[in-house]
């Protein structure tokens, strides 16, 4: 299967968990490191391609590619994005649409492109908890978090006839370090967030429980 945001901490964890239950996984990120880094983590048959997805016409080349790699796909997990902070009225135009596209129209497509892959199997989009509760200060950000999780379950009543099941998960904050790397601005005062592990378990659980959301509040404990 194939994990957008594989470099990041939270796709990584996702990742290991379903590795750990029988998954073959590909990775996909934009930074070589990190995510060299999380496929030894996970084991030696974890690939990685390394693509940034914000540019839309990667989206089929790295589903295309994924898909070699493993003989084939049967889900797609987007854990990818980026974040700012700061008031909408002064959020410069390349920032924004930077969140648009690492946020909403770049998984969007891959995920579109993998249809064409998946025969049954499924996809997961973590839109977050700012998608149900918006956040001041994080409006763009809120903004397109929300598009996801609509086109996300919207997806779910679409794909049905094709036996795709479509989960979209909205933990609340969770320790990932992504308040630490804004695309702008600088982050307001956070509580604690969740563990990492407990927010992939708790997501994993769900997909095979056959789920088609988690709310913010199905993530009770794990902080």
């Amino acid at each position: 299967m194939l994990v957008l945001g594989g470099s990041g901490v939270l796709g990584g964890e996702i990742a290991a968990e379903l590795s750990r239950r029988g998954a073959t996984i590909v990775l996909v990120g934009r930074n070589e490191d990190r995510l060299k880094a999380r496929a030894e983590a996970i084991g030696p048959e974890t690939a990685t391609i390394v693509a940034d997805l914000s540019q839309g016409a990667t989206a089929t080349t790295v589903v295309d590619t994924a898909a070699a790699l493993i003989g084939g796909l049967d889900g797609v997990v987007n854990a990818m994005g980026t974040v700012a902070f700061g008031e909408f009225a002064v959020l410069a135009d390349d920032v924004f649409d930077e969140l648009v596209a690492s946020n909403y129209t770049g998984p969007l497509r891959v995920i579109r492109a993998a249809l064409d892959h998946l025969d049954g199997g499924f996809v997961v989009s973590i839109s977050g908890i700012v998608a149900e509760t918006p956040v001041a200060g994080m409006a763009a950000y809120s903004g397109v978090k929300a598009a996801l999780s609509v086109t996300t379950r919207a997806l779910a009543r679409e794909l049905r006839r094709r036996s795709v099941h479509v989960l979209d998960a909205r933990p609340p904050h969770t320790e990932t370090g992504l308040a630490d790397r804004p695309l702008a601005g600088t982050a307001p005062r956070l509580p604690p967030g969740l563990d990492p592990p407990f927010v992939a378990r708790t997501i994993v659980a769900a997909l095979e429980a056959g789920q088609r959301e988690l709310a913010g509040s199905d993530f009770v404990s794990g902080s």
